[in-house]
């Protein structure tokens, strides 16, 4: 998600809404929700939103590992202890994995000021997520996955990409096109570094030792939109290639990838999705993706909330994505988010919203449904 600040959250789990041939070849996949930047949050604030997950039949949830550090641990501890299930988007905007000498790129006041991640330093993240991973572990936490980084194909959160002082020029299309690409291959060195350090160290803990791990979710912003905010940006694609060209592969388990869709008819926005997701490979192949954010946008703000027409494009966006699934090709996907983007928010009113019970609604109960 883009401009929803420098994090995200995550929904439950259930099995593809299209069965394999032989469903016990490929693994239930994980449905989730997202909340992200509960360290933001007091201790009650943090219970009350997540036992409100919970209670709402959620299974899985990605939370975020962001300063305060101690806070979004409380956060963890909480989620474990009502059974959520964790996936843990590692922020790599943490300034305390950054010499002090760095400095952020500036947004011009449109986006963020953020890091460059060729400015990471390496040794600083190994002992930064060494020692919340040692704590989370000392804690009896289990984390079923863990993400390095967010949307880093994008200026939001990759400061290697430029931030036009003015908008409206095509921007680039290729790495080969971007204002600093010396920068940004270096940064993407660093990020390979830091998909390696992140296996080794959450390899060594007890509880987690065989969590997923998936590359950093990609923006599916398109050209047109980069070109109106004048912001550099790659295709997923792009990003994944220089990737794999990396060898990114030997420390990753599955690709992160966003969706944003919008409320296109069914077959438009299967379209958009196949096509978004045409590098995933079953695990036979290559590596399968995580949809560590998707959504469909509600301007709606009345209550009781009018959720019909986003409703219909949320069953729609879960029949594409349970076709995915079937073919070992998706592994996960978690709706952004819960409570905090007016836009995209489920919990409405003071509850779940009709949408928001379509998103999580059992695969043998939305197929009687229908």
């Amino acid at each position: 998600m883009l401009w929803k600040g420098p994090a995200a959250v995550v929904f439950s789990g259930w099995l593809a809404l299209v069965q394999p041939a032989c469903a016990d070849d490929v693994p239930a996949a994980r449905i989730g929700i997202n909340r992200v930047n509960l360290g933001w949050l007091s201790h009650s604030e943090q219970e009350r939103v997540l036992k409100d997950i919970a209670a709402s039949g959620a299974t899985d949830v990605r939370l975020s590992l962001s300063r305060p550090v101690d806070k979004s641990i409380e956060a963890l501890a909480i989620a474990s202890r009502l059974g959520l299930r964790i996936l843990l988007e590692i922020q790599l905007a943490n300034k305390s994995y950054y010499p002090e000498s760095a400095r952020p790129r500036t947004g011009f006041g449109r986006l963020w000021d953020v890091y460059r991640l060729s400015d990471l330093d390496i040794d600083r993240y190994r002992k930064g997520l060494r020692d919340a991973l040692r704590r989370i572990d000392a804690l009896g936490i289990r984390l079923e996955a863990i993400e390095p980084g967010n949307e880093i194909n994008h200026a939001g959160y990759n400061g290697d990409l430029a931030v036009y002082r003015k908008p409206g020029a095509p921007t680039p299309r290729t790495i080969a096109d971007l204002k600093d690409r010396l920068a940004f291959e270096r940064g993407l060195d660093n990020y390979v570094r830091v998909l390696e350090i992140s296996r080794e160290e959450v390899r060594a803990t007890v509880h987690s030792r065989k969590a997923t791990v998936v590359s950093a979710g990609l923006s599916d912003a398109s050209a047109k939109e980069a070109d109106k905010r004048g912001l550099e940006r790659l295709d997923p694609r792009v990003f994944v290639a220089a990737l794999r060209n990396r060898g990114a592969e030997s420390f990753i388990d599955a690709y992160g990838i966003h969706i944003y869709p919008g409320r296109k008819a069914a077959g438009a926005l299967a379209t958009r999705v196949n096509s978004l997701l045409d590098f995933c490979q079953g695990a036979d192949q290559g590596k399968p993706c995580w949809v560590t954010e998707w959504g469909i946008a509600n301007t709606a703000r009345s209550c009781p909330v009018d959720d019909r027409a986003r409703e219909g494009a949320v069953r729609a966006m879960r029949a594409t994505l349970g076709e995915l699934m079937a073919t070992g090709r998706l592994s996960a996907a978690y709706y952004y988010d819960w409570d905090t983007e007016p836009t995209y928010r489920l919990w409405r009113c003071g509850k779940l919203s009709p949408a928001g019970a379509a998103a999580i609604r059992p695969a043998e109960i939305e197929g009687r449904a229908r």
